[in-house]
């Protein structure tokens, strides 16, 4: 199902986007608005980004993936953002972006309106935060005020939309420091923005005949192997070697016991590069004396040495680690397989599959649990 968007005309959308872009290009500023001949793009620091392009007649298409807001792979459950587009978006780019995950949105211009795929309600996809500049004249004008005066803005802009910008424009707009006018006027002229030239459009595409399509999301995969985890047996293999590492930190933890008397719990979760720990019945104490956090990273310190002591290149690596003392014994349980009933599952946090793959990777087949092959990104797609 479909939905309209309240977006600028494209021909009033692509002026701003085009002043913008040869205004920052004048001031050196690249990457972050541009122009090149396949169209407009956005690029910001953090990896988000946004493409906008012309096609014959009023037809246009702006498409990216915003890195905190993605309709499409993060939200429970994911929306595909081609459901129901028109056979003439460039899909040749458009399919492989939204097969790995990496196409946050994209909104179409077809017979005088905006579309997109509708979301679930409360989903956002990022779009407006990368092109809000855009949204109105008014916003354009501030965003170009940051750099000059508002009156020779107003007459940059004005010219963009008559195609009459001139060096002149630029000049009087960026007074400090002196623009590249060479640079602008070319971006200018890419943009169709100068007498004579052209703004650049490119062809329409060609649905592909089969495609694949998310049907999990981020979210819901990784919750699809952590139940698997929870309800997985532990493989039997060899107990762990006797190792000094496995006295330190009992040793560590009953000095820490928060009632003085050797009594301690641990429990954690670690794999190659994330560590974790939840309180258990009677959790290290800290000392008001020591730096913050410095009993975690001690912590952290001494289960990463006994998970390294304590790993076998045949049967691999335990990923839970939960140790009780008192003050003259202690009990140790290691899950390699298995999520542990006494670790809190809050449905939101959890082993990155990534990095539950790397540990499944190192380990002799016989060695890994039924659950492994939910790792697989293929799981989250369905064909179409």
């Amino acid at each position: 199902m479909l939905t309209d968007v309240d977006l600028p005309a494209p021909g009033l959308l692509w002026t701003r986007w085009a002043t913008l872009s040869a205004t920052h290009v004048a001031l050196g500023r690249t990457g972050l608005w541009s122009i090149d001949d396949h169209g407009a793009g956005r690029d910001l620091k953090d990896g988000s980004w946004a493409r906008f392009a012309l096609l014959d007649g009023r037809r246009a298409v702006i498409w990216g993936h915003h890195r905190e807001s993605s309709a499409a792979a993060r939200d429970d459950a994911p929306a595909d953002p081609l459901t129901g587009a028109p056979d003439w978006l460039p899909w040749d780019i458009l399919a492989p972006l939204a097969e790995t995950g990496r196409l946050g949105f994209v909104v179409w211009h077809e017979s005088g309106r905006w579309s997109r795929v509708r979301y679930r309600e409360g989903h956002a996809d990022g779009m407006t935060d990368l092109v809000g500049p855009l949204l109105t004249g008014e916003s354009t004008l501030l965003a170009m005020t940051r750099f000059g005066p508002r009156p020779t803005a107003e007459r940059l802009l004005a010219a963009a939309v008559r195609t009459e910008v001139s060096p002149a424009h630029f000049s009087d707009l960026l007074i400090d420091p002196a623009p590249d006018l060479a640079a602008a006027m070319a971006t200018a002229s890419r943009a169709g923005l100068v007498p004579g030239s052209a703004a650049p459009r490119i062809a329409p595409g060609r649905r592909p005949p089969m495609r694949r399509v998310r049907r999990l999301s981020q979210g819901e995969h990784d919750r699809l192997v952590w139940a698997a985890m929870q309800d997985a047996p532990e493989l039997s293999r060899p107990a762990p070697p006797t190792t000094a590492e496995l006295d330190t930190l009992v040793g560590w933890l009953q000095d820490r016991a928060p009632g003085a008397d050797g009594q301690c719990s641990l429990l954690a979760y670690a794999d190659a590069t994330s560590f974790s720990a939840q309180p258990g019945g009677h959790p290290p104490a800290d000392r008001p004396e020591e730096e913050r956090y410095a009993a975690f990273r001690r912590l952290t310190e001494l289960v990463r040495a006994l998970r390294r002591a304590e790993s076998d290149p045949r049967y691999g690596r335990w990923l839970f680690l939960r140790v009780e003392t008192s003050a003259s014994g202690v009990h140790v349980e290691r899950r390699y397989d298995s999520w542990p009933p006494w670790w809190h599952d809050d449905g939101v946090s959890g082993p990155w599959r990534t990095n539950l793959q790397e540990e499944m990777d190192a380990r002799l087949p016989r060695y890994r649990p039924s659950w492994v092959t939910l790792l697989d990104p293929e799981v989250a797609y369905r064909p179409l």
